[in-house]
Formats: C-alpha cells, sequence, structure tokens
C-alpha cells in the first residue's frame, strides 16, 4: 500500500508543477493580492481612537459585531478600510439572485448568455454601492455613538466624519470586490471566497491563543479546550467526507453502426453532489443576518423600544437567532441548487447526446427523476449544513469561544481549501494536455 506522502505526490505531480509556468504565475498573482487585502485590514479609518474600539469590541465581541469581524479578518475590530469586507458584495448578490427568479426582465438577461451576465455584474456592482454606503453610514453614527473608559471612539464627530468614513469604507468595499474579480480572472479562481477564507485563516492563530489565555485564565476547563479541538477536528472530517460525498446516476449510450465501425455502447456517470450549493448558503445567511443586525448592534443601546426588543431577540445565541439561520440555510441551499443545476437541461443534453438513464424514458421523465434525486439530497445536505454550523454555535453561544471555531468558518476553510485544490489540479491537467499536444506536433513535423 502506497503510503500518504506518495499518494500526496501521485495527486499534485510535483514535476508537473515546475513546469506550469501559467499556473505559478496565477498562484503568485493570488498571493499577491491576498498580502495586498491583508495590509489593508491594518489601514484605519481617520478620525477614530483605536484603544476606545479595543474596549468596546472585548466587551461586545461575543455578539453580532464578533461574527461580523470574523468575516472581516479582524478588520472591522481595528475599524479599517476593508471593515465592511466583502460583505455588501454578497448581500447584493443574493438580492439580485433572487429578483433573476422573480422577475422575467431579469430572467431575460441570465438567458442572453455573456452580454446579460454583465449586465447582470453591473446590476451587482450597484447595489454594492447602495449597501455599502447604507452599512457606512451606520456604522460612522455608531462608532460616534461609542465611548470607553478612555473617553469617545471618534476624536471628532460630526458630518465631516461621517462622509469621510462613509466614502472611505465604500471604497475599500469597492476595491475589494475588484480584487476578487481579478483573483478570479487572473488567479486561481474563487477570487470573493479565497477573501473571506485569507480572513479567517489570518486571524486563527490569535483565536486559538485568546482560547488558551481563557484556560490559562480559568474562564475554560483544560478538558473542554481539548474537546473544543477534537470537536473541531471531527467537524472538519466530517466536512471532508461530506463535501466529497456524491450520488452518482448510471448514464448509458446506445451502440450505432457507421459503415463497418461500431461506436458508442459505453456507460458513464452523471455525479450529483449532496451539497451542491458549496460554502454559498451559510455566507447568504450570515450576511443576511448581519445586515439588519449590524445596525442593531449599534443602535440597540441607545434606540428606541422596538429596536432594543429586537436586539434582545435577534442576539447572536438566542433561540431567535437559531432558527432564522437555519431557517435560511436551508432556503438558500434549495435556491442556489435550483440555480447552478438546472435538470431540464440536463436532461435536454443527455438526449442530444444520445444518452439515456437505464429505465428512465428521456425528456422530462429523465429531467423529473433528475430533479426528484436532487430534491432529496439537498434534504441531506441541508441539514449537513445546519448541523455543521448551528452545533458548534451553541458552545460559542454559550462559552464565549471564538467564532473561528465556529462551524461556519470551519467550512469555509474547508470547502475553499477543496475547491482551490481542485482548481489548481484542473490547471495542471490542461497544462499535461498541451504539453502532450506540443509532443505529437513536433513528432507530426518529422
Amino acid at each position: 500500500m502506497a503510503s500518504a506522502a506518495e499518494q500526496l505526490a501521485a495527486n499534485i505531480n510535483f514535476g508537473t508543477f515546475a513546469k506550469a509556468t501559467e499556473l505559478k504565475k496565477r498562484i503568485w498573482f493570488t498571493l499577491g493580492a491576498l498580502i495586498i487585502f491583508r495590509l489593508g485590514t491594518y489601514i484605519p479609518v481617520p478620525g477614530i481612537d483605536p484603544r476606545v474600539l479595543n474596549e468596546v469590541f472585548q466587551q461586545q465581541g461575543s455578539g453580532i459585531l464578533g461574527m461580523f469581524d470574523m468575516f472581516a479578518g479582524g478588520a472591522l475590530s481595528r475599524m479599517t478600510i476593508f471593515a465592511l469586507n466583502i460583505m455588501p458584495y454578497i448581500s447584493a448578490s443574493i438580492i439580485v439572485q433572487l429578483l433573476t427568479a422573480v422577475s422575467p426582465q431579469l430572467e431575460t438577461l441570465k438567458k442572453e448568455g455573456e452580454s446579460g451576465r454583465k449586465k447582470l455584474n453591473q446590476y451587482t456592482r450597484y447595489g454594492t454601492v447602495l449597501l455599502a454606503t447604507v452599512q457606512a453610514w451606520g456604522l460612522a453614527i455608531g462608532m460616534e455613538a461609542m465611548s470607553g473608559a478612555s473617553g469617545p471612539a471618534v476624536v471628532e464627530p460630526g458630518m465631516f466624519f461621517r462622509i469621510a468614513t462613509v466614502i472611505t469604507l465604500v471604497g475599500g468595499t469597492m476595491f475589494l470586490m475588484w480584487l476578487g474579480e481579478q483573483i478570479t480572472a487572473r488567479g486561481i479562481g474563487n477570487g470573493i471566497s479565497l477573501i473571506i477564507f485569507a480572513g479567517i485563516v489570518a486571524e486563527l492563530p490569535r483565536a486559538l491563543v485568546s482560547t488558551l489565555e481563557l484556560g490559562r485564565t480559568g474562564a475554560l476547563s483544560a478538558l473542554f479546550i481539548i474537546f473544543l479541538l477534537v470537536m473541531a477536528a471531527a467537524v472538519v472530517f466530517f466536512i471532508v467526507f461530506m463535501e466529497r460525498a456524491q450520488r452518482r446516476l448510471l448514464v448509458q449510450y446506445p451502440k450505432r453502426q457507421v459503415g463497418n465501425r461500431v461506436f458508442g455502447g459505453e456507460a458513464s456517470h452523471l455525479p450529483l453532489k449532496i451539497n451542491t450549493a458549496g460554502v454559498i448558503p451559510p455566507i447568504f445567511a450570515s450576511s443576511l443576518l448581519l445586515l439588519p443586525l449590524t445596525a442593531v448592534g449599534f443602535a440597540g443601546n441607545g434606540g428606541p423600544e422596538w429596536l432594543r426588543t429586537a436586539s434582545a431577540y435577534l442576539a447572536h445565541g438566542t433561540l431567535l437567532y437559531m432558527v432564522l439561520y437555519a431557517a435560511m440555510i436551508v432556503f438558500f441551499s434549495f435556491f442556489y441548487t435550483a440555480i447552478v443545476f438546472n435538470p431540464a437541461e440536463t436532461a435536454d443534453n443527455l438526449r442530444k447526446n444520445g444518452g439515456f438513464l437505464p429505465g428512465v424514458r428521456p425528456g422530462k421523465n429523465t429531467a423529473d427523476f433528475i430533479d426528484y434525486t436532487l430534491t432529496r439530497l439537498t434534504v441531506i445536505g441541508s441539514a449537513y449544513m445546519v448541523a455543521v454550523c448551528l452545533l458548534p454555535e451553541i458552545l460559542i453561544s454559550q462559552h464565549s469561544v471564538p467564532f473561528y471555531f465556529g462551524g461556519t468558518s470551519l467550512l469555509i476553510v474547508v470547502t475553499v481549501t477543496m475547491d482551490t485544490v481542485a482548481q489548481i489540479h484542473s490547471h495542471l491537467l490542461a497544462h499535461q494536455y498541451e504539453g502532450l499536444i506540443k509532443r505529437a506536433k513536433l513528432r507530426g513535423k518529422k
């Protein structure tokens, strides 16, 4: 039996990797872009006192602000130019996709191909600017209301500070949106996911140190910390198992004779993943919950009675928050699966290529069978994501463990890592095929 190191070397094929200059350029570009992102998370917004913000986040870091800070990679607690991170863009994408499902005009744009996709992306950018402006204005007002033992958080509050903060934060979000698109086009893909991934991974060491510090001070027992680390490892293993699991539908191609030769007759598989939507549902659910709760978290103490009541019921770890979070994950699992996978189109492609599912008639019956199978798989996939995201969240809310050990962060880290490795493998395979084609052409010339 081959060792794990030999299997890893066989999968990655380091010899081919060393020769794949295009892939190396893409990796270096991606690393450079992520370094720029991390540098931006340390450039503060002008006019604030970082010491007061640190005091506020020490008091409220276990609430919704702490979760927002996790997605921002620590940029919110430091109140930097990337404090909003990429969340306004994700929220705008959700809104545009929801409108596409209900608006005939937008659905027509989606079917127009590349030109329609560009128009929808432009609408998403407009929505990003609008949402980022609203969130930045709320952050500016919230920071003006913050104060700690050393004084107010804002040195000189007023309209000038609010306008400067809005311009800075909206510009930071738009730059991250552009950076994510560049990583997708010129890097190794998944630009938006990689930005969120980089923020979570960069803060993991600090979260581990803070957890160990809680154990040293006696806030957490050593046995609980060991249980937490073991649980995190078990969640990672479970995520990898479920993300690689798939249901394979047998596809048969009939034999056909052309002259004296017989073609076809082979069988293949149509793989259906258990979690077709990937990491999108928990990100969408978190971003939608963060959108209203950001304002509630800042203005809940000094706002009207209904806002204080909403803040109490929607606080992180409450029953209503957990129920809404689970419901949104289930909804976006089915919604996004319906967007990325079209059973009718798949059945039509099989029919055009002469393929069929044994025991199922081509056409509508095949589409209905694929849709039925995919629906059952999505039920399992959504239940798996709810379990992975909610069970650690309960421990976090009860014991004030850092969010970086939660199910949502682990799900994002593991799935983005697997997708990135798959992208690298596809680039390596493309390089190998290009090399074979070039060698074949050279031999043909001889």
